[in-house]
């Protein structure tokens, strides 16, 4: 079955997760390869089945390069941790997930493949690029181009949602889920690639360190009963896979090109992964 058809079959079996970003009404009905809300508006699964809500372009600093980069590392096991762990706060019964920042689709692909096919999921993100990577995995999960700020999906319809490394916006968040629903966000702690970090940047300059703290008070002030668990482990990189440990992080955006091609001549053979879990629930 091509990728538009089987797009077309999951939204004619999940309309309801849809609302209409202009007029924020929930989609009536599927028409052929279009979803079409009561008002009239329609819009169109692309030939490799994903939905464009935006309402104007914007661009993206993740272009295709990084983001293949990216998937070169998490398909050699560079979130394993965390997609583990992801998996394992999911409750045993079908859920309804939605990615937000999905990317270019491994993690939530990985997710899933630990869940028996079980589930509905969605995943998005505001790079087109990214999203036409994710169209390439066949995990079973539906991916869309969208805000973050104005989610094109209907309140109360999922039961989990998964931020890996994403933006929040809480008020939306707490508009999708439903009630008893789970937020599963992840953020970096100092150390993570603190490697790459260290070798890139000079001690005492301002990107030589990470702290999260505004990050984590945010998320508490929002979820005061959440709970919290670190996760931090150390994944081996060979030589061919370095270089793409360097693109797949905004970190060699503000870097010395100097110093990048000399980190570059010296790959070292690990990198940490430091993060924390954070776990919200609806009432």
């Amino acid at each position: 079955m091509k990728k538009i058809d089987q797009a077309a079959a999951f939204l004619a079996q999940h309309t309801q997760l849809f609302r209409c970003p202009v007029c924020l009404s929930p989609y009536a009905e599927v028409e052929g390869h279009s979803l079409v809300c009561p008002n009239g508006h329609n819009v169109d699964l692309s030939k490799k089945g994903t939905l464009y809500f935006m309402q104007r372009a914007v661009a993206s600093e993740y272009d295709s390069a990084m983001l293949a980069a990216r998937r070169r590392m998490l398909q050699a096991g560079l979130f394993a941790g965390i997609t583990d762990a992801f998996a394992a706060k999911l409750p045993a019964t079908p859920q309804t997930i939605l990615d937000v920042g999905c990317g270019e689709g491994t993690p939530l692909n990985d997710v899933l493949a630990q869940r028996n096919g079980q589930d509905a999921a969605v995943g998005f993100d505001l790079s087109k690029p990214g999203i036409n990577l994710a169209t390439q995995l066949d995990g079973g999960a539906f991916f869309c181009v969208a805000d973050l700020a104005q989610m094109p999906f209907a309140d109360h319809q999922f039961t989990a949602i998964l931020d890996l490394f994403s933006p929040s916006a809480y008020k939306e968040f707490n508009r999708v889920l439903a009630p008893g629903g789970q937020l599963l966000k992840v953020i970096p702690n100092s150390d993570y690639l603190i490697e790459l970090r260290q070798a890139i940047f000079p001690a005492g300059s301002a990107h030589a360190t990470y702290d999260n703290g505004n990050v984590l008070s945010l998320f508490k002030e929002h979820y005061p009963t959440a709970t919290a668990e670190r996760i931090r482990y150390q994944v081996p990189v060979t030589p061919e896979l370095f270089p793409d440990l360097m693109l797949m992080t905004p970190m060699h955006w503000g870097a010395n090109e100097e110093r990048l091609a000399e980190v570059k001549a010296n790959p070292f053979p690990e990198i940490t992964v430091d993060v924390t879990l954070l776990i919200a629930q609806q009432p």
